[in-house]
């Protein structure tokens, strides 16, 4: 299936293996090269710019014809190691950029001077008009059945609209996990997708076999939006540990989230202890099992190899 979005980043199908907190790492995204699709992987999943730096420096090395790489920018205020690591990651070289959760203004003049192409995460026109106008290379449409922190728009509103308003190619975000659904997502008029969940349960994936085996046992109608892990409505599965101790923010973290001057700080601390709950749940054998995922899990049967995945989405 040729569309925009292989020729943009040379690839067999349109299809990005969306970068995971956690999940996503090297080998993980050189099996995905293999299967011919663009794998993505979270800059912050790597503790140092040196391990950051050797990361790109062995998927250059494991670079395939027919597939290709990227890494994921948060760009906002928060994530004070944003700079540094988009300096290594244009010293280095890639294929394409993710920027989620701010102004993509700096990472898209940094990396087009090296070569390297922008995609945003957008939720809405607003911010997709936006980008486009930043001079973004296309927008991740992000909708409300995306894993994670999702968008309020169904699939098919948020392509065509942005379809309809657009000039920049859409790649759609969420509720894809087998080929029906990618075919769905293009006759919209999207030129790709993003597809994350359905990897988080594969042999390759940085995780707990427990957390991979959840993905096969629990469906679509396990899935909760919880305001617990960053103070944003996070998608996880609904755990018992998470139907223990809910999925709204507190009495206490509500007051305190109406104050404007103590806000940002309450925002951070709650995304701080939601991380590391997240981090020991996903990276060790524990009862809290805090588990983002999407609704795409219902089409996880077993845990499979990337390249088992990657043949389940396009045949």
């Amino acid at each position: 299936m040729n569309t925009k979005l292989t020729e943009l980043l040379k690839i067999k199908h349109p299809i990005i293996q969306a970068p995971m907190f956690l999940v996503s790492n090297v080998t993980m995204v050189t099996e995905a090269m293999k299967g011919g699709i663009a794998g993505c992987i979270p800059a912050l999943n790597y503790r140092t710019l040196e391990e950051l730096r050797a990361a790109i420096r062995q998927l250059n090395a494991n670079k395939i014809e027919g597939g290709s790489f990227g890494f994921n920018l948060i760009v906002n205020k928060s994530n004070i190691k944003y700079k540094d690591q988009l300096g290594v990651i244009c010293e280095e070289g890639c294929d394409f950029i993710i920027t989620s959760l701010g102004s993509p203004e700096e990472t898209i003049n940094q990396a087009h001077k090296v070569g390297i192409k922008v995609f945003c995460d957008v939720v809405d026109l607003k911010f997709a008009k936006k980008v486009e106008g930043l001079g973004a290379d296309a927008v991740i449409a992000v909708n409300n059945e995306a894993g994670g922190h999702r968008g309020n728009a169904t699939p098919e509103s948020l392509i065509k609209e942005l379809v309809a308003n657009c000039n920049i190619p859409i790649i759609s975000a969420g509720g894809v996990g087998c080929k029906a659904d990618i075919d769905e997502m293009i006759n919209y008029g999207a030129e790709g997708v993003s597809v994350g969940s359905p990897f988080i349960a594969s042999i390759e994936a940085s995780v707990t076999d427990e957390y991979k085996q959840a993905c096969v046992d629990y469906g679509a109608d396990d899935i909760v939006m919880t305001e617990r892990i960053s103070g944003t409505p996070c998608t996880v599965i609904n755990t018992p540990y998470v139907q223990k101790i809910g999925t709204k923010q507190t009495w206490l973290e509500s007051v305190l989230n109406k104050n404007k001057k103590l806000k940002k700080w309450v925002k951070m601390i709650r995304f701080s202890i939601g991380m590391n709950a997240t981090k020991n749940a996903a990276t060790k054998a524990t009862y809290k099992t805090v588990w983002v995922a999407g609704p795409s899990i219902e089409h996880t049967k077993k845990i499979s190899p990337t390249k088992d995945i990657i043949s389940r989405l396009v045949n």
